[in-house]
């Protein structure tokens, strides 16, 4: 990418990467301009990169500065280093794993609902925006827990359930038994999910994107064989009132990174159906 030389950049911070290598230069092909260029260093990761290259041109496309686009190109590349990191590490942690398979679980149940375009396009949290799923003016946070502590859930910011700019703020809670080889693996829903969009070439691309953009690689797939879930139970609330949650605007000068957990059976004035759920959320 060629861009002005008065828009300073550092990619140090790239510089020790084992499959890419990040490098700045002046273009000769333009007096008054640098030139960024991201290059794969090893083949078997060109799955990954190209993926990384084409959410780059996507993030992109509708910006109208300069400035605002080579910001936006290093913020990616930030966001996927990390992704390269776990490429070359020993796939997602058990906590990852569970929370992915919780999200897919609903991914699932949404698709029966919606276009599945559009519910593929509302699953944000891979591109780590705040809350799993979101569109306009509604969101959706889903919670997987498993073990002794099923009922608590771990709330990671003080926006996660804050309804402040939504209309409406639901929060899915699926609790599970994990075991190993009994129950549905998170290989086996993945390709239960992929098996649903094999006929839909769009939706499947976009699903596999996705996976990859949440640290799911099929070089590590192995490791999630033998660990399998079972639904205990599933529930949906509406964040509204005076349901317990940290709001943004509660939070006193000075103090950030806000952590908390709920318990969930201290909320059950606020559980709804989930037809209710189904019926709200949509791309109107």
């Amino acid at each position: 990418m060629s861009f002005d030389k008065s828009i300073h950049i550092d990619v140090s911070q790239f510089s020790n990467l084992r499959d890419l290598n990040v490098t700045l230069t002046h273009d000769n092909s333009f007096i008054d301009n640098n030139l960024l260029v991201i290059k794969l260093l090893h083949y078997q990761s060109c799955d990954v990169f190209a993926v990384m290259c084409e959410n780059m041109l996507q993030s992109v496309l509708s910006l109208r500065s300069e400035k605002q686009v080579v910001r936006t190109i290093i913020n990616q590349l930030e966001k996927w280093q990390t992704l390269f990191e776990k490429l070359k590490g020993e796939g997602l942690t058990p906590f990852e794993q569970q929370g992915l398979y919780g999200e897919l679980h609903f991914l699932q149940k949404f698709f029966a609902k919606q276009d599945i375009v559009f519910v593929l396009n509302s699953w944000v949290g891979t591109d780590r925006e705040v809350r799993d799923f979101q569109y306009n003016d509604w969101a959706l946070e889903v919670k997987t827990t498993a073990g002794n502590n099923h009922q608590k859930v771990s709330i990671s910011s003080e926006r996660q359930l804050d309804e402040t700019l939504l209309e409406n703020l639901f929060l899915f809670h699926l609790s599970i038994e994990a075991a190993k080889k009994n129950g549905e693996s998170l290989n086996a829903k993945v390709n239960a999910i992929r098996e649903t969009l094999q006929d839909n070439v769009t939706a499947l691309n976009i699903f596999n994107r996705k996976l990859l953009e949440v640290g799911y690689f099929e070089k590590h797939t192995h490791l999630y064989e033998e660990k399998c879930y079972q639904i205990r139970d599933e529930n949906y609330y509406k964040i509204e009132n005076e349901f317990p949650r940290i709001k943004e605007k509660e939070i006193r000068n000075g103090v950030g990174d806000v952590k908390y957990s709920i318990i969930l059976s201290r909320c059950n004035e606020y559980l709804v159906a989930e037809s209710t759920i189904f019926n709200t959320i949509s791309s109107l």
